[in-house]
């Protein structure tokens, strides 16, 4: 059966629908045999040393990439954190994208792969590092040579560096540490250090750590130090963390702040109980443990006093005090009716004194006025002689008086410091928490 002319123009386009799209691809920029032709004209014919910069100064850029904190250790002031340093220079020697300065054309090849072995590098260390001083080095990690001699190197690592820590508002506290790069060997006038101002911190493939939230990082302007007499180029970068509320507020702060209102409390307590001697020991136990526990999770350094340490040395110094007054107290309930010292018995007559002239006062004040519009002498001569007889009465102290009275001004005052100092440091503490870097 004959083919009609549609068929034809049908089975046409089928293969100028397929033909098309490969003849129209692109050469492939990977030759295996011309890669070896330009591998060995740079390494070989140009007899190139691994060992020999290629400038006088070379100029390298370094930025640092964070995936993760994995740990910041305040007591004992080390941070460790996850990621790589991201290293580039210039090269000279390996470019190729001049085709005037090499035996063949060998722009197809956009760029090369080696390592440090074949390649010289810049001999960084990490200053800070508190385990490994040793040269950043990992010949297992490839560096791309680009056809115009620029060279990247992403050398990754765990990298454990020293972190002065500030304890002043542990546990609600903020922590900026810092990755320090310095060169080694080479001085300043041989390498030049610096960084990329707009991203020197890329934290794009950051994952959260449970304890500490990333607040911040940045790099710091490319500095000199002198070691043994020689300057040498070094740049930092900083981080900035916080530490997660939740845990340390239910676990620390809320006990500590419970147990400071149990002091006054004491006070409370009826002596006959016989419980307000032990009452009083337990609870300036408790205080000296929880003490010991916090100073086990800072450092011991004097360049920063911790709030939470000084709030419970001052509550532990109320209770200390406090179960002083507590034996006095328990001591003179159980003189009952004894006179109470000469100066006790001064300064309560005066004070019953000045109560009871303003009792009558108050008193007279309300009797009704005669017809006359003058006050009942009577009604008057029966409130001062009621007032006088009251003032006799009580105008002796004894030492359960005594007691009772201590009970209830000591009470009072513990509650109100209590409550002072206690407002003082969580205001402190929270102001620093939700302040702005």
């Amino acid at each position: 059966m004959k083919r009609s002319f549609q068929d034809y123009l049908f089975t046409l386009a089928v293969l100028t629908s397929v033909v098309r799209p490969i003849l129209s691809l692109p050469p492939s920029n990977y030759s295996w045999g011309l890669e070896k032709a330009l591998r060995t004209e740079l390494f070989e014919n140009a007899n190139y040393s691994a060992f020999q910069r290629p400038v006088k100064k070379v100029d390298v850029k370094v930025a640092l990439t964070l995936l993760t904190v994995n740990e910041l250790n305040v007591r004992d002031q080390i941070l460790s954190v996850s990621g790589y340093l991201s290293i580039s220079w210039d090269d000279w020697r390996l470019s190729w994208s001049n085709t005037s300065a090499t035996s063949q054309d060998y722009s197809n090849i956009d760029s090369l792969f080696s390592t440090e072995v074949n390649v010289w590098t810049p001999a960084l260390i990490i200053e800070n590092s508190i385990h490994d001083m040793s040269v950043i080095s990992d010949i297992k990690i490839p560096m791309r040579i680009k056809s115009d001699g620029k060279i990247f190197w992403s050398p990754s690592g765990v990298y454990r560096v020293s972190c002065e820590s500030d304890i002043t508002y542990y546990p609600l506290d903020r922590q900026t540490c810092f990755i320090k790069i310095s060169t080694w060997g080479y001085t300043k006038s041989e390498i030049t250090l610096f960084m990329d101002e707009n991203t020197p911190v890329d934290t794009t493939f950051y994952s959260e750590n449970g304890e500490w939230d990333f607040l911040s990082s940045a790099g710091h302007t490319p500095s000199s130090q002198v070691r043994g007499g020689t300057w040498y180029s070094t740049l930092s970068f900083s981080i900035t963390l916080r530490r997660k509320p939740v845990y340390h507020a239910l676990n620390t702060l809320f006990p500590v702040i419970l147990m400071t209102f149990l002091i006054p409390m004491v006070y409370k307590l009826p002596t006959e109980s016989g419980e307000k001697m032990s009452y009083s020991l337990t609870v300036l136990l408790a205080y000296a443990v929880y003490l010991s526990l916090i100073s086990d999770n800072i450092p011991s350094t004097s360049k920063s006093v911790c709030l939470l340490s000084l709030y419970l040395g001052v509550t532990l110094a109320f209770s200390t005090v406090s179960v002083n007054i507590v034996i006095f107290i328990i001591y003179a309930y159980f003189q009952e009716e004894k006179k109470a010292p000469y100066w006790a018995n001064r300064i309560y007559k005066k004070i019953q004194t000045m109560r009871a002239k303003k009792k009558c006062d108050a008193d007279v004040n309300k009797v009704v006025p005669s017809i006359k519009g003058e006050k009942n002498d009577t009604d008057v001569l029966g409130i001062v002689s009621e007032s006088e007889q009251n003032n006799n009465e009580m105008n002796t102290l004894t030492y359960r008086r005594l007691s009772e009275i201590l009970d209830h001004l000591f009470f009072v005052v513990y509650l109100t410091a209590t409550i002072l100092i206690t407002i003082v440091f969580l205001v402190s503490i929270i102001i620093n928490f939700y302040s702005s870097d």
